[in-house]
């Protein structure tokens, strides 16, 4: 989702070791902007963390005080910035976290293991 491949691909380097292209950090920072919520946030952490892989919106919107729609529109950008997929169900939607896209960010965030210098203490 990310735009490019990853060092954790074997494909291309991550942040650290090589420049983003427009396209890729125009993506990217749709991502990080809809990270960058608490509410949203603490949305992805509890669909993530949840056993099974998905979650009702029945049980997330009692977490917060906020009301209905505008757990809906944090839910939205989340499901935009490709964090989260959903599926309705009759009356309620069910969320899951997409593993792709956080991967892709981990990946892309982490330094790649450098060799220790010698002498150096692990």
């Amino acid at each position: 989702m990310i735009g490019q491949d990853t060092a954790a691909d074997g494909c291309c380097p991550g942040l650290l070791t090589a420049p983003l292209d427009e396209d890729a950090s125009v993506e990217l920072a749709r991502v990080f902007k809809a990270l960058g919520d608490p509410v949203r946030l603490r949305l992805l952490s509890m669909i993530a963390s949840r056993a099974g892989g998905e979650v009702c919106v029945c049980d997330l919107t009692p977490a917060f005080e906020l009301s209905q729609p505008t757990i809906s529109h944090h839910l939205k950008l989340l499901r935009e910035a490709g964090l989260i997929a959903s599926e309705r169900r009759g009356t309620w939607v069910y969320y899951r976290p997409l593993p792709e896209t956080t991967d892709r960010l981990a990946a892309l965030l982490t330094r790649g293991a450098a060799p220790a210098p010698a002498g150096a203490r692990a």
